[in-house]
């Protein structure tokens, strides 16, 4: 084996670098090895030699590419290309104008379907602060009456249901105090838990609490209210009416029954004698004259016999359980200038007819202010509505107000714990479940707070729920509830301002303490001296 002297190894080690950095495509014309008596002039020459190939063989390549170029600019000068605005001259369907898609477009309902993962987009910023929506992340406002006048809604009624410490409560009077600074004002015909006390207190409203022992009476038989722009003729009618229609919704309640021709007869005749001889008419006077009529107005004696019953059941609100409430001159007059006003009927025993008879009277006391037009924009709340809807005098007087809320500027809230308390009022197909039901048509705005179980049902199939937002009701948390506002829903958390329950919290801690140092609070005395009282009347 014949060993390659030194130069012909570094050689070597040259030519394998070269290799190593060089083209693929390179054209290697040394050979591996030297020969060993290769002198150096030939190395020069077979170096030479392959410059000069490596050379050619680039030019060649070079040519290749020129005449390919050249080609291809032959070939783009050879075709003829349309303008962007087409072909020109006559028939060649050229556009006179860029052409343009519309956008497309469509409402929040119908893109949803096609984005089911998109939430809604709220009712505007205009109104109240209600919390935040769970699903968008966003604020939601509520307003009745800028829903009502931007044609979303029919009525600006309300429907409130949740159980026992959901929240309901919180919620109801976070909405009417926080209205408060637009202008509007607050009515609560009746509160059986007096929780609304002291909150009428701390807005600067006043809280008119009724109970035995007390000195605060209320005549329901006053004219009240007058409100602006009617004659005396009308005014006359009108009060003569809704004394009438109290009359006879008290003894309907009283007697659990509706009246008879004969007894609405009685009651129209005793109401006439009584305000033929005194201005102010008060309840112990309607009861004389239905017991005990005049000779002019009853000549057989028969009538006195037709009203015998509606007599003495009237009589139970002026020496029954319910005496010392209403069987006198009012000794409160009603300022419909307050932002609230609230009849607090805690003092009252439990009883369901009680309650009826009372929300009954107070209602009345509080109806000319409520069915004024010019009265501007008023909240009616309704709480414990279980006991209302059960009397159906009470009912009806309810489901008028309702259909006139949307004249007199009136949004009512309607307060219960389930919405199987409808289910529960009078027979399936009576009137008095009409009644209850037509109070749930004209209320498009439905708030359902947490649910038990086993009324999901009657809720979802009352409500027209979906599946997934009745699968939401039993693990809805405090303060979180679903709203219905017609066909959109929302699922929002109410949000408390730190100052807001404080009110109710002290109220109901000291209340208990107060009561036992002090004793029962004794009502103001606004009114002027009590006249027509009927123990100095001939």
């Amino acid at each position: 084996m014949v060993r390659a002297p030194w130069y012909c190894r570094s050689e070597t080690s040259t030519r394998n670098r070269a290799v190593k950095h060089a083209d693929t495509e390179r054209l290697h014309t040394s050979v591996l090895v030297a020969p060993a008596t290769e002198k150096r002039r030939m190395r020069k020459q077979r170096k030479k030699a392959a410059k000069q190939i490596q050379l050619q063989k680039r030019q060649s390549e070079l040519a290749a590419n020129r005449e390919a170029q050249l080609g291809l600019q032959a070939e783009r000068r050879s075709r003829i290309y349309l303008p962007n605005s087409g072909e020109p001259g006559p028939a060649k369907l050229r556009s006179p104008g860029r052409f343009k898609l519309p956008r497309h477009q469509d409402t929040s309902a119908t893109l949803a379907g096609a984005y089911p993962f998109l939430a809604e987009g709220g009712l505007g910023a205009d109104g109240v602060f209600v919390g935040q929506d769970l699903y968008s992340g966003g604020s939601f406002v509520y307003d009745p009456w800028v829903l009502y006048a931007r044609g979303m809604i029919t009525a600006p009624n309300l429907v409130l249901a949740g159980i026992v410490g959901s929240g309901k409560s919180s919620l109801a009077k976070s909405l009417y105090t926080r209205s408060l600074p637009f202008g509007r004002r607050v009515y609560v015909p009746g509160d059986p838990k007096g929780e609304h006390t002291a909150v009428a207190e701390a807005v600067g409203g006043k809280a008119i609490v009724l109970g035995h022992g007390l000195s605060t009476r209320l005549n329901p038989l006053d004219e009240g209210y007058r409100p602006s722009g009617l004659s005396d003729e009308a005014w006359a009618t009108t009060v003569a009416a809704r004394r009438r229609d109290l009359i006879g919704a008290l003894a309907e309640t009283v007697l659990d029954r509706t009246l008879s021709p004969l007894e609405h007869t009685a009651i129209d005749t005793a109401l006439s004698e009584t305000v033929r001889s005194n201005d102010v008419p008060i309840l112990p006077m309607i009861v004389d004259h239905i017991l005990n009529p005049g000779s002019m107005s009853d000549p057989d004696g028969r009538l006195a016999e037709d009203g015998r019953l509606v007599g003495h059941a009237l009589r139970r609100l002026v020496a029954g359980d319910l005496a010392g409430l209403f069987d006198g001159p009012s000794t409160v007059r009603f300022d419909p200038t307050l932002p609230m006003i609230s009849l607090d009927l805690s003092r009252v025993a439990e009883n369901s007819t009680l309650i009826s008879v009372l929300m009954t009277c107070s209602s009345a006391w509080m109806e000319s202010a409520l069915l004024d037009p010019n009265g501007g924009q008023r909240w009616c709340i309704y709480d414990e509505a279980w006991r209302l809807m059960s009397h159906p005098a009470l009912l009806k007087r309810m489901d008028a107000h309702w259909r006139l809320a949307r004249h007199y500027g009136i949004a009512n809230m309607l307060i219960f714990h389930k919405l199987t308390d409808l289910e529960n009022v009078g027979d399936q197909g009576s009137a008095m479940r009409s009644l209850a039901n037509s109070l749930l048509a004209n209320a498009e705005t439905r708030i359902i707070y947490r649910q038990e179980s086993d009324q999901l049902g009657v809720t979802a199939s009352t409500l027209g729920l979906t599946g997934t937002e009745q699968k939401l009701l039993p693990g809805l948390g405090v303060g979180q509830g679903l709203w219905r506002i017609k066909d959109r829903s929302f699922v929002c958390q109410h949000q408390l301002h730190p100052a807001e329950p404080g009110y109710q919290v002290w109220a109901d801690a000291l209340k208990p303490l107060l009561t036992e140092l002090l004793g029962p609070p004794a009502a103001e005395d606004h009114a002027p001296p009590p006249t027509g009282d009927p123990s100095t009347r001939k």
